[in-house]
């Protein structure tokens, strides 16, 4: 699966509708406790399993060679990560792998057949190398000294050899051992902050203390702080992320590793639960979810659409072929060189949906950025909601623009101002800068069994980020927290890219009198956005859905 959530559900989602497999079945993903995994690792290599439902976790460099078949739930977004998915069964030499997919949604089907074409002509994409990160470099440093003291002009160089940091400047190395000898220019009357000392010409950690405490939270995942789970009287079932406990009251049921729990008691870090019984219960969502689909695969897709486009429906294609041909009836599938805007009305209001297949992360950044340059030419009010395919703008009056206005609205010039004028971008530094301090030793996450609260973490690191702003704003690791956001945030040079295309091609706005195949999951998920109760949210989707079915089996039946 692709995410911790959707594996607990397919667990237990199998395990009621074939009790008679428990024992044979099991779970495996990174917030279950290291025995647990360990265990369901050791009875998969015996092959003592039937299946395991499980999340990359169990890619990470362990070789299963009983498994024979990858039954891949969901797109995986990817190329490369299909690929290296499907490597995970007949792992040995000559053996041949396999990998079954099973969509979630009908047009799923079309990118497994995108990825499958993109991986026969061997078009993966490129993993992006991280570029100078003074935290890690940071923390590095104290690594280093802690070991044994170092030359500084020996480790430059050394350094300097890694490609991260090839175009590290010399101010930059000098900011790196000024904030490690004094704390820069903020922290200079806070002896703690002066980790490191310049003795005889080399940098060693200024007490054993702190080397202690660095040795402690070596590391640069970063994610939310978790609290263990654990029975009342038994083992230790993983972790889980504090904001979700906090939403449940002593008795609230969850589900995790399988089980169906009951929370009894949060004390210390730790929630305290026992073995409840029947079947609602809350799955919970850690961060980190869903991700985008690659540029590779959005290519992929649009090739296999101008397929379908041109009427050729090859493999999987042949069964999503009614509901292309439907897209095409009631709107148009776009050519590869067509930027499609849908635009259509409900009793919400009226809805303009752009279809650019530029994944997720570019897609919300695109529909902040056209949302705030409309508000620009004329005060509205939108509401905006992207998904991988494209997104879409709600409001109360039509939207009327011009295909000159459109392209204007998608130039790609001003475009970092624009984000950070319509985005609070010193909000999301200030969020990114939190690992930022962590990673770079700022931040103590407290000792083993003591550890600190999200709140108590953040308050710490946001009383950093505010006086680095005032007294230090030179500081390199402010720099780093404004470059992250518009990189792995915001995407910004994907995003640029996806403009640059976008004011290339030929607009083409429909009017379309209902949701089509393409508008209907945008919909769905603003929907989702808005209310409080899956089941009422599964329930007007459900209507919704029934209601196009039968305009669709109107629009068939006048074809025939």
């Amino acid at each position: 699966t692709n995410t911790r959530s959707q594996a607990e559900r397919w667990f237990r989602a199998l395990l009621e509708t074939r009790p008679d497999w428990l024992g044979a079945i099991a779970i495996h993903h990174g917030s279950l406790g290291r025995p647990l995994r360990a265990e369901v690792e050791r009875r998969l290599r015996a092959g003592d399993l039937r299946a395991v439902v499980c999340t990359s976790s169990l890619d990470l460099g362990v070789d299963f060679t009983p498994v024979e078949r990858v039954v891949q739930i969901g797109s995986p977004k990817g190329v490369a990560r299909t690929l290296q998915r499907a490597g995970r069964s007949g792992h040995q030499p000559g053996a041949t792998s396999r990998l079954l997919g099973v969509p979630t949604h009908a047009l799923e089907l079309v990118e497994f057949a995108a990825a499958r074409d993109a991986i026969t002509a061997a078009d993966m994409e490129t993993r992006p190398p991280l570029d100078r990160p003074l935290d890690v470099l940071v923390q590095h440093l104290v690594t280093i000294a802690a070991g044994e003291p170092f030359d500084p002009d020996a480790m430059r160089d050394e350094v300097r050899a890694t490609h991260a940091y090839h175009r590290l400047t010399d101010e930059e190395w000098s900011w790196a051992l000024d904030f490690l000898t004094r704390g820069g220019a903020a922290l200079t009357a806070y002896p703690e902050y002066a980790r490191l000392t310049l003795d005889d010409g080399r940098m060693a950690v200024s007490s054993e203390r702190l080397t202690r405490r660095h040795r402690m939270t070596i590391g640069t995942i970063t994610g939310a702080s978790a609290m263990n789970v654990r029975f009342v009287r038994g083992k230790r079932l993983g972790s889980i992320e504090e904001a979700f406990i906090n939403r449940l009251r002593p008795g609230d049921t969850f589900v995790m590793a399988g089980r169906v729990l009951r929370l009894e008691r949060v004390r210390d870090m730790t929630a305290y639960v026992t073995r409840a019984r029947g079947r609602a219960a809350v799955v919970p969502r850690w961060m980190g979810g869903r991700s985008p689909l690659s540029s590779r695969l959005a290519a992929a897709i649009r090739t296999r659409l101008e397929e379908a486009r041109r009427g050729v429906y090859r493999d999987e294609l042949e069964t999503v072929r009614p509901l292309l041909e439907l897209q095409a009836a009631w709107s148009r599938i776009p050519a590869p060189d067509e930027l499609l805007i849908e635009r259509t009305r409900s009793r919400h209001g009226h809805h303009t949906f752009v279809f650019s297949f530029a994944g997720r992360l570019a897609n919300e950044g695109l529909a902040t950025l056209v949302a705030y340059r409309l508000g620009q030419r004329s005060p509205r009010s939108l509401s905006v909601t992207a998904n991988d395919y494209g997104f879409e703008l709600l409001g109360r009056e039509p939207l009327e623009v011009s295909e000159e206005e459109w392209r204007a609205l998608f130039t790609p010039d001003t475009l970092v101002d624009d984000l950070l004028a319509c985005l609070n971008a010193t909000e999301l530094a200030r969020r990114r800068f939190r690992d930022i301090a962590r990673v770079a030793g700022l931040v103590f996450p407290g000792f083993p069994g003591q550890g600190k609260t999200t709140r108590q973490l953040q308050a710490s690191s946001d009383l950093f980020y505010d006086v680095f702003r005032e007294y230090d704003p030179g500081n390199q690791l402010l720099s780093q927290a404004r470059r992250e956001v518009l990189e792995r945030e915001l995407e910004v040079s994907r995003l640029r890219e996806t403009l640059e295309l976008l004011t290339e091609q030929r607009i083409v706005p429909i009017e379309t009198p209902r949701l089509t195949p393409l508008a209907f999951p945008l919909w769905a998920d603003r929907m989702r956005a808005q209310m409080i109760s899956s089941e009422r949210w599964r329930d007007r989707v459900e209507r919704m859905a029934a209601q196009l079915e039968r305009a669709a089996a109107t629009t068939t039946g006048a074809k025939r």
